[in-house]
């Protein structure tokens, strides 16, 4: 099977094809792309497409690798041991089964998504080489090797944060997702607001742009907070007006809050306003 997009999800060819091309080579996808431009909703959307499950290992800055494979829960065997609990016979009982155990495992094929890895610490990536690659790991308590039935389709994701090694790119197949351009992005808001007025639409993409184009912004405004924005003006009902100036300069757009996200670039917005103001 093959990903051809989804009617939720505006995949570029390039995308589509990267996609296609990390199943045929059954390597992992290292997606990379600005926040906020859907990189996790992508291995959401393809496992939908392909009728696949969908693993989720969601990474944070004390994530250990080994969680992923499994853990060891030796407090709950020695209390069971104290209180004579028979499931202490059995090891079994006290393996935590990780998303890869559970992903080798699946009696189907399943998606993989290992999300936002540069979170993790540097050596992260590298202590997943041999289990990505082999499909495979070994389980010291219980004393077996623990084999993939099915290989999955495994996405990774990153913002960029830190830098992968070299040994763990190299097993990956990578993609970077640019920003969109004004047609795409045009297609990603008519799936989600297929009746919003086209006047509206039009002058919020001009001022999206506008406001993302600042020189100087220290967090550009994403794909995902355009929605947000786009949201908030329709639930709202903000008129077509409040987004144009009479003479086209630059003005502070209504609930400017959902594209500018610090005080930096506030600030930045609203100096660029009054020069623009002065020099009227």
């Amino acid at each position: 099977m093959k990903f051809q997009g989804s009617q939720n999800y505006v995949a570029t060819p390039d995308l589509m094809l990267a996609v296609n091309a990390a199943a045929a080579l059954k390597r992992p996808l290292l997606v990379k792309g600005e926040p906020g431009t859907g990189k996790t909703m992508l291995a959401e959307e393809v496992a939908q497409a392909l009728g696949m499950p969908l693993l989720q290992w969601h990474i944070k800055s004390t994530t250990k690798a080994q969680q992923g494979l499994y853990e060891y829960d030796a407090v709950s065997r020695l209390r069971d041991s104290q209180l004579g609990d028979e499931r202490v016979k059995d090891i079994h009982n006290y393996i935590v089964r990780g998303v890869l155990w559970q992903a080798f495992t699946a009696d189907e094929p399943v998606a993989l998504l290992i999300d936002e890895i540069d979170k993790a610490d540097i050596e992260f990536p590298n202590d997943l080489l041999r289990e990505l690659d082999r499909m495979e790991f070994y389980c010291y308590e219980t004393r077996e090797v623990i084999r993939a039935k099915n290989r999955p389709l495994v996405f990774i994701t990153s913002n960029n944060e830190k830098e992968l090694p070299d040994a763990f790119l190299r097993r990956c197949f990578f993609h970077y997702i640019r920003f969109p351009d004004p047609e795409t992005m045009q297609r990603i808001v008519d799936v989600h607001f297929p009746t919003i007025k086209r006047e509206l639409l039009a002058a919020a993409m001009k001022t999206f742009y506008e406001v993302r184009n600042l020189p100087g912004l220290k967090k550009k405004p994403s794909t995902s907070e355009l929605i947000d924005w786009l949201r908030l003006l329709v639930a709202e009902d903000i008129p077509t007006t409040a987004l144009q100036s009479p003479d086209q300069k630059v003005a502070v757009p209504p609930l400017v809050g959902a594209l500018l996200k610090n005080e930096q670039d506030t600030t930045l917005f609203e100096k660029l306003v009054q020069m623009n103001a002065r020099n009227r």
